[in-house]
């Protein structure tokens, strides 16, 4: 192991190799490393033709990140769950113009695929997206036209369908922690999560790979404990320190993400009063004591806040896919992180809890629902967000509350004495006759007798045998002219219609 500046660790990159980042948007990113790659290959023309595999989208922001891949012959594919929203993303735009192949894979499937690597499996076998825009049948994950290769089959076994990914081997894993010694074990210890680092390492490695890791700085041989180690140096090549390296999720550390100390939950303040509000409201209602509960990205991140207005949030447990348990989610700047956490897991060892069928309930945001009851959240015309771990999330989940506004795109919506008042509709229909992708499968979620229920500020819906149902409208609602008028299919309207509690909108 040889501790060197990042313009020298990039060196162990060649020509075609397949390149696995760590990170989730801006929490733990190799941004050094991945900046002077960049660099290297603007001012050589190499490493050239790179395939980049991320289980997670690492940075959110203009030029970091897997923006650093975004250049005509530097990169041949990407393949991860997700890509950047963002309009300025040049990632995004490439996949668009067509100008290198792109692959969506579920998060969980990805750190399976380093696992299978690791373990040197040539294969990955899952029943995770069957049905969904993942299932080669529909577009096998293809984000544009130039990805013509299938990276997955559909196999039967048994007399049950599975898809079938074989494993990618990763010539080099770009990782980061905290501290490294002399012998390249690296520790951890500022960093809020792991999101499966070590696995990272030893996939690269038992693929006859390199490793780099970034730190912040550099300690003696024997001087960290062997518990706070993550990746031990036996799997590390190169080591990077940067002694400015950013704090995950924010410009100052937050001893609170990592349970160095527990904030007094109280500061954190209440929710105004609006459309947000209501939903969040009543998707709480679907929680039951006890419970542990998994949020997703958008709306339902502020659960936590209706139920420490309630007070009722230590009835919950709180399980990001990214491995906090416990305490309270820190909201979408530092999105995947608790705060005050109890425990911390890999997001390795949390995907196959959550596969396994552990997760309780998960409250997720929805981007077009259809009449069967389908949800797309990875594709909207020129937005491909991709599905993060949406598709392994809701595979096996007991309990899955969609939460989101009946329309978009400048919806004005007031508030006030016990109803709603819909002052001006939003111009983009959610309730749409067919989804853009099929990110869930409401038929498959039925056959597994999963509970769905789909929550916007003016009506709540059931998934049944028939597909969607409507079961509850707001108070000041006109169920025609409000609802069904602005939903692209007549929806099946419960014969025992509720009206929403009042007490949401007050």
């Amino acid at each position: 192991m040889k501790v060197v500046n990042a313009e020298e660790a990039v060196g162990l990159i060649q020509d075609g190799d397949t390149v696995a980042v760590c990170g989730c948007e801006n929490i733990l990113l190799p941004e050094k490393v991945l900046g002077a790659l960049e660099a290297k290959f603007l001012a050589t023309g190499h490493p050239r033709h790179l395939t980049e595999i991320h289980p997670i989208l690492h940075g959110m922001d203009r030029g970091v990140g897997l923006e650093h891949f975004a250049h005509d012959e530097m990169t041949a594919r990407v393949i991860g769950s997700g890509y950047s929203f963002l309009k300025t993303s040049k990632m995004t735009q490439m996949l668009l113009d067509n100008r290198l192949e792109g692959y969506v894979v579920p998060m969980g499937t990805v750190f399976a695929l380093f696992q299978a690597a690791a373990s040197g499996r040539p294969f990955h076998l899952t029943d995770v997206g069957i049905n969904t825009f993942v299932d080669p049948r529909l577009c096998g994950g293809k984000v544009n036209q130039k990805t013509g290769a299938n990276i997955v089959s559909l196999e039967r076994v048994q007399e049950k369908e599975y898809l079938l990914y074989p494993t990618i081997p990763v010539n080099v894993a770009i990782i980061r922690g905290t501290t490294a010694d002399m012998n390249g074990n690296v520790t951890l210890e500022d960093e809020p999560v792991s999101l499966g680092v070590r696995m990272l390492a030893m996939a690269a490695r038992n693929c006859g790979g390199k490793v780099i890791a970034q730190v912040r700085r550099l300690a003696q041989r024997g001087s960290l404990k062997p518990a706070q180690v993550v990746v031990p140096g036996i799997l590390v090549d190169a080591v990077v320190v940067d002694p400015e390296q950013s704090v995950s999720g924010g410009t100052a550390l937050n001893p609170a993400l990592t349970g160095e100390i527990r904030l007094p939950l109280e500061v954190i303040p209440p929710l105004p009063l609006d459309a947000r509000k209501v939903i969040l409201r009543r998707a709480a209602e679907e929680v039951r004591p006890g419970t542990v509960v998994n949020l997703g990205v958008g709306i339902p991140v502020d659960i936590p806040r209706i139920a420490l207005e309630a007070g009722v949030v230590d009835g919950m447990t709180f399980f990001p896919e990214q491995g906090s348990i416990g305490g309270v989610p820190g909201g979408r700047a530092i999105f995947g992180t608790n705060i005050n956490p109890e425990g911390l897991l890999d997001s390795t060892d949390v995907f196959n809890y959550f596969l396994g069928g552990g997760l309780d309930t998960t409250f997720l945001g929805f981007g077009q629902i259809d009449s069967c009851g389908n949800v797309n959240v990875s594709k909207f015309g020129n937005i491909m967000p991709g599905c993060g771990g949406f598709i392994d999330i809701t595979h096996r989940t007991k309990k899955i509350v969609f939460c989101g506004t009946f329309t978009s795109g400048g919806l004005a919506i007031e508030v006030q004495g016990g109803g709603l008042n819909i002052i001006g509709e939003g111009k983009n229909r959610k309730l749409v006759r067919e989804v853009e992708q099929i990110t869930f499968n409401a038929q498959n979620a039925h056959a597994r007798n999963q509970e769905v229920t789909y929550v916007t500020e003016r009506a709540v819906f059931r998934l049944e045998s028939s597909g969607l149902v409507l079961t509850e409208i707001a108070p000041g609602v006109q169920l025609e002219k409000d609802v069904l008028k602005n939903m692209d299919f007549r929806v099946a309207v419960s014969r025992e219609l509720k009206q929403m509690k009042d007490g949401f909108f007050r």
